[in-house]
């Protein structure tokens, strides 16, 4: 009998041995549409659209950010600049990428931002933002998702939520940044018509001279693309795993 447990618990101890190296061959970032979206534009357009699909709120279409203390570098010029090299990161890795915008000058709502991700069946939709406050003292980063209660995304809230926690601990990791944690918020339009996966990271406040300099410092910017994958990866290895399955017959 105890040749037989002994047999057995070796058996199994291999299948987990087998299973860990099959996960590590087995996952491809090709099968993955990440959709990055740098926050902003130039100019802004305050015409009005719906904050979710059937809703009567309305909010202007899109804002031209905040805009840096020190560097006076406007928001959607950075998160462009740091877009750019995600998506080049991303893609030496395998994964497919698609972007909201490629240039400043455009003219895309948050509603038209987030249709995108789901015309195109993107597996993770994010957003990039930089932060301001009239508090110069305030720094960190965040990630604003929607709450359980929002019956807009009721479909994506709960991956959505998970994602950002992951992809929020992974960048602070990485940067050093104060990590301000999960913000809930029900009336940011690219949330709520959003039908993938998703969040909006907040990865700094340019309203802070030393963060807004750390925030377009080259070797800074190394670290926040590291942060930012790591995440990426941390939750789709997560996600696999669960949909792995293996099948042991003794």
């Amino acid at each position: 009998m105890k040749k037989i447990l002994l047999f057995l618990f070796l058996f199994l101890l291999l299948s987990v041995v087998v299973l860990s190296e099959e996960k590590e061959k087995t996952f491809n970032p090709s099968n993955y549409i990440i959709c990055i979206d740098p926050g902003h534009q130039t100019k802004g357009n305050n015409e009005l659209e719906a904050i979710a699909p059937n809703s009567t709120k309305k909010k202007a279409k899109v804002t031209t950010g905040t805009r840096g203390v020190f560097t006076k570098k406007y928001e959607s010029e950075l998160m462009l600049e740091i877009g750019l090299k995600l998506k080049d990161n991303l893609e030496k890795k395998g994964y497919k990428v698609i972007m909201t915008r490629t240039i400043n000058d455009v003219n895309i709502s948050n509603v038209e931002r987030a249709l995108f991700a789901n015309k195109n069946k993107a597996t993770l939709y994010i957003r990039l933002h930089a932060d301001g406050s009239e508090n110069k003292n305030t720094y960190g980063a965040s990630v604003l998702t929607s709450s359980p209660k929002n019956k807009y995304t009721e479909k994506t809230q709960k991956e959505s939520e998970k994602f950002s926690k992951i992809l929020l601990e992974e960048y602070v990791k990485s940067t050093g940044a104060k990590n301000r944690g999960v913000i809930y918020r029900d009336d940011l339009t690219g949330t709520n018509w959003a039908e993938v996966t998703n969040t909006l990271i907040e990865l700094g406040f340019m309203s802070n001279e030393e963060e807004d300099k750390k925030l377009s410092d080259e070797k800074y910017q190394e670290k926040i693309i590291d942060g930012l994958v790591n995440g990426i990866e941390k939750y789709l290895k997560s996600n696999w795993w669960k949909e792995f399955k293996l099948w042991v017959y003794i």
